[in-house]
């Protein structure tokens, strides 16, 4: 069976140890049944460990990972899924994604597409997709397997950065749009406008970017250490903006970009 992803889920990312263990851990118990880990995170093990701990069902829990660029090559990349299916101690994962584009095309893109298109094949992920993909690499990704193939684009968004023509061509390909990084590391929580909206609707501000990006239809994965803050999130699914809320928050946009790696692809 293959569950729909829910669209507020727990992310990993930064989360080493311990506090990856912990992290999961609260946000199971809470009631988040999405986590979101990846190879480079290196938490795949204490993520596993807590998902196994947590007595629930591994068919209620959507579980993503994302396969690091230095397994790409064909001889690399189904043993390195194999690791993290071990690490994570489950068969399959629900969503596997590519984590970044190749730059350099040292693989060719057709060539770890297909070996991703595999691993759904044999049954170690449910739903394949891409991550930090531009307009033009998802149109490639397209045209290699398909528009149905490509489950979601996983890329930076959140009112400072709110990647419209990315989000314009998922919505327009039937691609899920899943923002990471939905509070800028905390810089929108700061911003005056969430605050008076967030007052208004006697909402956090952390709430109301969670409704914002729920009303914009995109799926998102803050991350947190603290279980106040972790059952304060899943309670944005009460806040509702109208229509003036969602217009004075689209105009926070200002191409504020922090994930942006040396091999990050020419950004739209």
């Amino acid at each position: 069976m293959t569950i729909a992803m829910p669209v507020l889920g727990a992310g990993t990312f930064r989360l080493k140890g311990e506090d990856a263990y912990n992290s999961v851990t609260m946000a199971l118990e809470a009631g988040y049944r999405h986590i979101d880990t990846a190879q480079i995170y290196g938490n795949e093990k204490e993520v596993g460990a807590a998902i196994a701990d947590s007595g629930i069902a591994r068919s209620e829990i959507f579980l993503t990972t994302k396969i690091w660029m230095d397994k790409f090559g064909k001889e690399a990349f189904l043993p390195s899924i194999r690791q993290s299916l071990a690490d994570l101690q489950v068969e399959y994962v629900d969503l596997l994604l590519i984590h970044w584009p190749l730059k350099n095309e040292e693989v060719a893109m057709s060539d770890y597409l297909a070996s991703l298109k595999e691993v759904k094949e044999l049954g170690m992920a449910k739903q394949i997709g891409i991550s930090n993909f531009t307009v033009a690499q998802m149109q490639q990704a397209i045209d290699i397997l398909g528009t149905e193939a490509i489950y979601t684009n996983q890329v930076e968004v959140h009112p400072y950065l709110q990647n419209r023509k990315v989000v314009d061509f998922c919505l327009e390909n039937g691609i899920i749009v899943t923002g990471y990084m939905p509070f800028a590391y905390g810089d929108v929580l700061k911003d005056e406008t969430i605050a008076r909206i967030a007052e208004k609707h006697q909402a956090t501000a952390a709430q109301t970017v969670l409704a914002w990006m729920r009303q914009n239809e995109f799926v998102t994965i803050p991350s947190s250490t603290k279980r106040a803050n972790i059952d304060s999130n899943l309670k944005a699914s009460e806040v509702v903006l109208d229509e003036a809320d969602m217009a004075a928050i689209a105009e926070l946009d200002r191409n504020h970009r922090l994930a942006n790696p040396d091999f990050a692809p020419e950004w739209d």
